[in-house]
């Protein structure tokens, strides 16, 4: 069970932090900062820079992306910001401009 979801049709702008588990459906404008996992489902749209442990992509994020393990760009997902993380998957149909730092 998710800790938080940000449902389809909810616009956020701020600062958002969560000690827990994070899907976003919805729009999220701002900083997201998650200390456990985070998804990004199909049809989100983020306009955020973004902290959590891992990260997985199928919706849009414009933004810089720190993760302390894993960012996994799903197909269909799109990333247009940085990307700072040990391991970085991009999924065949995802779309990702910007730079990667591996050095974690």
């Amino acid at each position: 069970m998710a800790g938080t979801i940000i449902g389809n049709g909810l616009t956020i702008e701020g600062e958002i932090t969560s000690d827990e588990e994070v899907i976003v459906a919805g729009t999220v404008r701002g900083k997201l900062t998650v200390e456990g996992p985070l998804t990004i489902d199909a049809g989100a749209l983020v306009e955020a820079d973004i902290g959590a442990a891992s990260l997985q992509v199928g919706g849009n994020i414009t933004g810089n992306v720190t993760a302390a393990d894993r960012v996994d760009l799903l197909a269909g997902g799109r990333l247009v910001g940085d990307v700072k993380a040990s391991r970085l998957t991009i999924a065949d149909g995802a779309s990702f401009k910007g730079n990667v730092d591996m050095d974690v």
